[in-house]
């Protein structure tokens, strides 16, 4: 097994080959987890959350779900989930704009930097940042329409699992969110906390 730890507010980016799997750990709990895909042999090739609820018909993850590129492909079998079914697929990455559409002065970290930095640590440049999947994340559509995020209830040590179908780069950020925003409770009350990788 390889483990890997991604700290608080960071990104990392891992290889996994095809047949392997991709354990997500929060072990604090309530920690959201922007994860991103791409095809080892085309970045052009994205995990795409769009393209996968037009198959499984379910705007959230849920084990025993694939999940395809942008191209419609297979990439990911999700095949365990001790979070509770707590993920997410509409939320865009949070980015610097918007931080600052909350009212924040100066630079914050945000996932989109993640991935960004991440991948450049393996020599890629990302110049369009995909839409994630995010994992212990707890959104909810209302009747009316409305997006909501209650405070996050998943608890220490919840994990999800990823197989890959074909060779892949994955990214996971620590969603470095931290505001106290009414209704858009992304992450707990205390702040960011690291994720565990582990692939095996």
């Amino acid at each position: 097994m390889d483990f890997h730890e991604v700290s608080p507010k960071g990104g990392l980016a891992v290889r996994l080959n095809t047949g392997r799997t991709l354990r997500i750990v929060t072990p604090k709990g309530q920690q959201a987890a922007d994860f991103f895909a791409y095809s080892a042999s085309n970045l052009r090739e994205w995990l795409s959350p769009m393209h996968t609820w037009v198959t499984t018909r379910s705007v959230k993850p849920r084990a025993g779900d694939t999940l395809l590129s942008c191209f419609r492909r297979p990439m990911l079998d999700f095949t365990a989930d001790s979070a509770g079914g707590v993920h997410d697929m509409m939320i865009a990455a949070c980015d610097q704009a918007r931080y600052e559409q909350f009212g924040v002065e100066g630079p914050h970290a945000s996932c989109a930097e993640n991935l960004r930095v991440a991948m450049s640590r393996l020599g890629h440049v990302v110049d369009v940042v995909p839409q994630p999947v995010n994992f212990f994340t707890n959104t909810h559509v209302e009747p009316d329409g409305k997006l909501v995020s209650p405070p996050n209830p998943v608890p220490p040590g919840a994990f999800v699992e990823l197989k890959a179908r074909m060779d892949l780069v994955c990214v996971v950020s620590s969603c470095p969110f931290d505001l106290q925003v009414p209704g858009w409770t992304i992450n707990a009350a205390a702040g960011p906390t690291e994720l565990h990788l582990e692939i095996r």
